[in-house]
């Protein structure tokens, strides 16, 4: 499990392909530290797991590296990836630690794509102080958002503030736009989508109660 709380910007070093799958190295030096082999981190809201051995650890590099099946590369963003790309890189939280996004399982349930950017209010530099970002929204999870709900975004925990049919707002703070890669993201990019996990429970027990029958012999 993740929290979608970001803790480093990372950069893809290099990508081996393997024909069904490719390895990709990645710098992290604050996600590499006290890493070890079989280690669960997400990149971009993938949730990959560190193949490198104890002794390639050991040599304090700052670097991982991580295989990724051709069925991830398909259905989400990371199949776009290149030597270069900047990533967000979160470890898998704590049991005990705080909660500072929401439950993030770390599989991406589809992609979406950035619609349009929106700054808002400048500060004294000219600079936007926050920004609305509107994302497609595939028609297999829109039923899973609502207004003021969870939506996790390339891994990051973030509020949705306005659900449509087929797209869907957040603002982003200036911390956000700084330290994670929707900063960067220019309109057309995808994007990695994983709905609340818990609005996926209570459908599932939803469609799945059923109402006891009353006996007629019942008084």
């Amino acid at each position: 499990m993740f929290t979608g709380i970001i803790e480093e910007l990372g950069e893809v070093v290099s990508i081996e392909e393997f024909g069904d799958s490719s390895r990709i190295r990645l710098r992290g030096p604050v996600v590499c530290t006290g890493a070890r082999h079989g280690d669960s981190i997400a990149v971009n809201g993938v949730c990959l797991t560190v193949v490198d051995s104890p002794e390639e650890l050991a040599a304090d590099s700052g670097e991982f590296s991580a295989d990724v099946m051709a069925e991830t590369l398909q259905r989400s963003s990371l199949g776009a990836l290149v030597a270069g790309s900047r990533v967000n890189l979160e470890r898998a939280m704590a049991l005990g630690a705080r909660l500072g996004g929401h439950l993030v399982q770390g599989h991406v349930d589809a992609t979406g794509r950035l619609l349009e950017r929106s700054p808002g209010e400048l500060d004294a530099e000219g600079k936007p102080r926050w920004e609305v970002l509107r994302f497609s929204l595939p028609q297999s999870i829109s039923r899973y958002l609502v207004d003021k709900g969870s939506i996790t975004v390339d891994g990051i925990s973030l509020t949705v503030v306005e659900a449509a049919a087929d797209s869907f707002t957040v603002s982003l703070i200036p911390a956000t736009l700084a330290l994670t890669t929707l900063g960067a993201r220019a309109v057309g990019e995808p994007v990695n989508l994983e709905v609340d996990v818990l609005a996926k429970y209570v459908e599932r027990l939803l469609d799945s109660r059923t109402v006891p029958a009353i006996s007629k012999d019942a008084s």
